[in-house]
Order: structure tokens, then C-alpha cells, then sequence
């Protein structure tokens, strides 16, 4: 039986089913921590190092716009949100090595995340990899449902 066009399954084949869950659980971590963290910086040490704190604040945003994109089966948005956080990882990271009077104070995306245990590098790579098998499995080109015909 088909389901209702507003409402998205949790089977194995979307994106927060089955194994999903737990990489919408490690996004929803990331996003407290990154969150937390920005609002720390932001509200005591902002003049130290504001470029690194907002990133930080940036990638807590990202964070969390992955998680309810994953959590909701909004493929383009997650797609969209975790493409920004790769780049931001990747760029980020290299600017933090190359030039560290830049970065006065690490971000979650600093030396591509290592203050992390490199999560950050990591999440992105798993997250786009779901996305391309969740989509698979489910046999959906879009954020549409399937159809029921």
C-alpha cells in the first residue's frame, strides 16, 4: 500500500531509516556541540577571534539544517547542507594549517577537524555516500515521494 504524499517513511531506504538514524543522531550531536561551542566564544571572547567563532557558529547552522534535511528525507536540502559542509571542512582546514594567525583559535572545521577526532571530515563524506544509497534503494530521483501507481 502506498503512503500518504505528506508523510515520509522510515524504512531502510530513506534517508533516516535504518543506519541513517544513527548518522541523523551523530548530525544533531555536532549540531549542539559546534551550537554550544559558538555560543561560548560568541559571548565571551568575540574580540579574540570573531572569524574563527562565526565559522564556528556557520558550521553549527549547517549542522543542523543536514540534520532535519536527513531527518525529514529533504534530499536536496541534506544534499545541499552537507556539500557546504565539505567545502567548509576542505577549506577551512587548509586555511587553518597554511596560515594559523588566521585562526588565533580552532573552529570545528580547524585542521579539518582534528580537535574532533576528524569527524568533520569524515561526517560529510558518510553523509553524501548515504544520500547516493538511500537514493538507490528507494529508487527516487527527487524529494518527492514515490508515486502510487
Amino acid at each position: 500500500m502506498a503512503e500518504p504524499a505528506g508523510k515520509r517513511s522510515t524504512a531502510a531506504g530513506t534517508t533516516a531509516g535504518g543506519p541513517g538514524r544513527v548518522l541523523v543522531a551523530v548530525y544533531g550531536v555536532f549540531t549542539l556541540a559546534a551550537g554550544s561551542r559558538a555560543v561560548v566564544q560568541l559571548a565571551t571572547r568575540f574580540s579574540e577571534a570573531p572569524v574563527a567563532y562565526l565559522l564556528s557558529a556557520f558550521s553549527a547552522v549547517v549542522y543542523g539544517v543536514a540534520t532535519v534535511a536527513l531527518a525529514r528525507g529533504g534530499r536536496r536540502t541534506a544534499l545541499a547542507a552537507i556539500s557546504v559542509e565539505l567545502a567548509g571542512v576542505l577549506v577551512v582546514g587548509t586555511l587553518s594549517l597554511a596560515d594559523r594567525a588566521a585562526f588565533p583559535d580552532e573552529t570545528v572545521w580547524s585542521g579539518y577537524g582534528q580537535g574532533y577526532l576528524f569527524v568533520p571530515l569524515v561526517l560529510p563524506v558518510v553523509g553524501l555516500w548515504w544520500l547516493r544509497r538511500s537514493r538507490r534503494a528507494q529508487g527516487a530521483p527527487t524529494d518527492e515521494p514515490p508515486s502510487s501507481s
